[in-house]
């Protein structure tokens, strides 16, 4: 029998793989943990070879043999494949549909006000936006292309710089510790410092401590204030006048420019450690929509 009858048995097993067990397997293939077991089994007495080693008593846990480890990744390729051809001969139909992946704060503060451009230029495209704060699966949940932060390698993907980015304190200009547009070092001890722990995970991000230190500050404390876990909060929180923020410059671009942050203390920045990175798995950077939207980014970053 040809292999390609036992492609829904490869599937159980590739996710079956991934998950190290069926249960994963059979919520990700939305059937029952019995007919995924019956899947594989069928494809083991098929190749006449055991694919996992069952777990021991207790224990749900399966692991792949030697021969399935060797075996995986060419399986996997070949339905990562198998999707691009798929993506191909849908996006013939007249509206071709482009999914994408960001998190919530890069969409709310920079692609969101932009994206208007986009659906100008590809009017024929719809445009699914997957706002996620973990890192999605690109294969398994069908993502064509998406935009990272951090230092640009990722498993499976292939990564190309979009923007770098620098971190410095702005606040919205009627802040009422303000004087002629700044804050002396008596202000900013009694202001409210916004943190971002978004980033916390990341020893080398920058902090308020550090920028304090940095900037001459030493004697002026930073373990108060308030912390949100959303970059896009605390630009928000700061454009209410609830405080300093140390704004990341790719989230606070167009408040400033457009008056509505400043920033108290200059020019100064820190740098930061990450960037943001348009990603897409290798096998998908020949589909035109992902090719279309990976220019307009570039465009729109290099204006």
């Amino acid at each position: 029998m040809s292999s390609l009858a036992y492609l829904n048995a490869l599937r159980a097993f590739e996710a079956t793989a991934r998950h190290q067990g069926f249960a994963g397997a059979a919520a990700e293939l939305n059937v029952t943990p019995a007919a995924v077991g019956q899947q594989v089994r069928s494809l083991e007495a098929w190749l006449g070879i055991t694919l996992f080693n069952r777990a021991s008593s207790g224990s749900h846990r399966m692991t792949l043999t030697d021969a399935a480890r060797a075996a995986l990744p060419d399986i996997q390729e070949g339905f990562a494949r198998l999707s691009v051809g798929l993506s191909r001969l849908k996006d013939a139909r007249a509206h071709a549909c482009l999914t994408v992946t960001v998190s919530p704060a890069f969409a709310a503060k920079w692609l969101l006000p932009r994206i208007d451009r986009f659906q100008a230029l590809q009017p024929e495209m719809d445009v699914l936006l997957d706002t996620n704060t973990r890192a999605v699966d690109f294969l398994t949940e069908r993502i064509d292309i998406g935009v990272r932060y951090g230092g640009g390698k990722w498993p499976g993907l292939t990564a190309t710089l979009l923007m770098e980015e620098s971190v410095f304190p702005v606040c919205a200009p009627h802040y009422p510790l303000l004087k002629q547009g700044q804050l002396d070092a008596n202000a900013l001890a009694q202001s409210t410092l916004l943190h971002d722990v978004s980033m916390a995970a990341d020893p080398a991000y920058p902090t308020w401590r550090r920028w304090l230190d940095e900037a001459g500050y030493q004697n002026v404390p930073a373990d108060h204030g308030l912390r949100i876990n959303n970059a896009a909060a605390v630009v928000q929180a700061a454009l209410e006048g609830r405080g300093l923020a140390l704004g990341r410059s790719v989230m606070v671009r167009d408040d400033l420019a457009a008056g509505r942050l400043i920033r108290p203390f200059g020019e100064a920045t820190s740098p930061v450690p990450s960037a943001y990175y348009i990603v897409h798995r290798l096998e998908s950077g020949g589909l035109d929509k992902v090719q279309a939207f990976r220019d307009w980014l570039l465009a729109e970053a290099a204006q």
